[in-house]
């Protein structure tokens, strides 16, 4: 049913001005989240020492498999939600939240009991180190306790992108950082009133922060009325739909196998670099954290740009959504390549955060960076382009052709190059794969048939028995005669 123009109307207006104001926020909330993560470890670190790093690192591992299903279900209702309101179609975009929230919410307390009950056998099948295991159980079984409210605020604030609003999230990121990197020293330490909790204290400051920024998100969008709102009669729509969830669940799962993808290409050449010796693979850890800040940018434009391209194709201007991909694609230009510039100029101070100014892993490091950095202009513009096909549905292509890119490409050349260029080939195997993604990401982009597909929130089963039986019935009536 149309209805008003949405609140955040990602379908009128200046496309550049409109898209960097949409996916600012969104920047904000990834450099904070990082920023938390590495403040958590250095308070982890200081207070518990290695073990406790090891234990942290090892249950991370396997929240981050929870959160790549929930990623990739939150996007699909997140593309949902916006093309329903581009289309003007409240009721649709709220019936696309409850289905998501009904069918994560449900998984994640159902993983939350199994994961608390077999935490130590899940341990012990990533073969945590003996002398860190009894620490990675307190804290894993802690992060287990959370992950309901930590995905509830996950959903939330992607629906609310999917809607056009990217400020509210940042704001409740904002909140639960404070909380989080606040309350860590204190609980793990026991420092004035709090108890001393050791390692289960970090993972308790995670939960309560999850807790409080969730409820405090969801209170602000009844508070505020925001449209994926659900009351009275609507709450229904938390029974996950049959047709709703295959969907959510077709949609969702490619792009939650991409983070999979990604994550095991990051382990394989972990691998490989790690035959090449500690200095190199401490130069290649340091590099991998100057990398998250690079590709940064790209993320934060590629939710902006799947954002606006969903609303865009829900109110049917095309002609909008190949202006808001090329706007995409000179923001990420221009801000991604500042970034790699600065970097390079000042790589050496900061890499002295990480391994000490005089040590042998910086001269390696600046050379990696030298070789590989380059390579997120590409993946930046290579994340637009996905980004816009996906807001029409298209997520198996990108699937397919970043794991191709990844594995037969990349490591190909990083594993067999190395008779031709050295250990450069490692290096070089980045900019290389990412080329071929790119051209390939183009080329589906160009002349792939994913703006034939029709992705639209099905209607209700009552409503679709209704219609029904209003266009049948009278033709099977007795009608008397006149």
């Amino acid at each position: 049913m149309a209805g008003p123009p949405p609140r955040h109307d990602l379908t009128q207006g200046p496309i550049g001005r409109t898209l960097l104001l949409f996916a600012l926020p969104t920047l904000g909330s990834n450099i904070l989240q990082s920023l938390n993560g590495s403040i958590n470890t250095i308070w982890v670190g200081r207070f518990l020492g290695e073990q406790a790093l090891a234990a942290t690192a090892n249950a991370n591992i396997i929240m981050f498999l929870m959160f790549s299903a929930v990623f990739g279900f939150g996007m699909a209702a997140t593309i949902l939600i916006g093309q329903s309101m581009g289309r003007r179609d409240v009721e649709a975009a709220r019936r696309a939240f409850g289905s998501a929230i009904g069918l994560v919410m449900g998984g994640a307390c159902l993983i939350a009991i199994i994961g608390w009950v077999f935490a130590p056998q899940i341990l012990r099948l990533l073969a945590t180190p003996g002398e860190a295991q009894q620490m990675a159980l307190a804290y894993l079984r802690v992060i287990f306790l959370g992950l309901p409210f930590s995905m509830l605020g996950v959903l939330i604030q992607m629906s609310l992108r999917g809607t056009g609003d990217s400020v509210t999230p940042l704001w409740f990121m904002v909140l639960s950082v404070i909380i989080d990197a606040g309350l860590n020293p204190l609980l793990i330490d026991g420092i004035g009133p709090f108890p001393r909790m050791g390692i289960a204290g970090s993972a308790t400051a995670t939960l309560i922060a999850g807790v409080v920024s969730s409820l405090g998100l969801l209170a602000y969008v009844y508070w505020r009325d925001l449209p994926v709102r659900l009351r009275g009669p609507e709450l229904r729509y938390l029974i996950p739909e049959g047709a709703l969830v295959r969907t959510i669940v077709a949609k969702g799962l490619p792009m939650g196998a991409q983070m999979l993808v990604m994550s095991t290409a990051g382990l394989t050449m972990v691998g490989l670099v790690n035959r090449l010796g500690v200095d190199t693979a401490a130069a290649y850890g340091v590099s991998q954290q100057l990398w998250t800040y690079i590709q940064m940018p790209a993320m934060a434009i590629g939710v902006a740009v799947s954002g606006m391209a969903a609303q865009n194709i829900g109110a049917g201007k095309w002609d909008r959504v190949g202006a808001i991909t090329r706007s995409g694609l000179v923001f990420n230009t221009i801000v991604t390549l500042i970034v790699i510039v600065a970097i390079i100029l000042f790589d050496r101070p900061v890499m002295a955060l990480f391994v000490g100014s005089e040590s042998p892993a910086i001269p390696i490091a600046r050379h990696i960076q030298l070789l590989a950095s380059w390579t997120f202009l590409m993946f930046g513009a290579t994340m637009v382009l996905f980004s816009t096909v996906r807001a029409n549905g298209a997520t198996v292509p990108p699937l397919v052709i970043l794991a191709f890119t990844l594995f037969p490409i990349r490591f190909g050349f990083a594993f067999f190059g190395q008779r031709w260029f050295g250990t450069d080939a490692l290096w070089l195997s980045f900019p290389i794969g990412s080329a071929f993604s790119l051209l390939f990401a183009a080329l589906y982009y160009r002349y792939g048939r994913w703006r034939s597909q029709v992705l639209e929130v099905p209607p209700e089963p009552e409503k679709v028995e209704e219609e029904t039986l209003a266009t049948t019935e009278p033709a099977g009536r007795l009608q008397p005669n006149c």
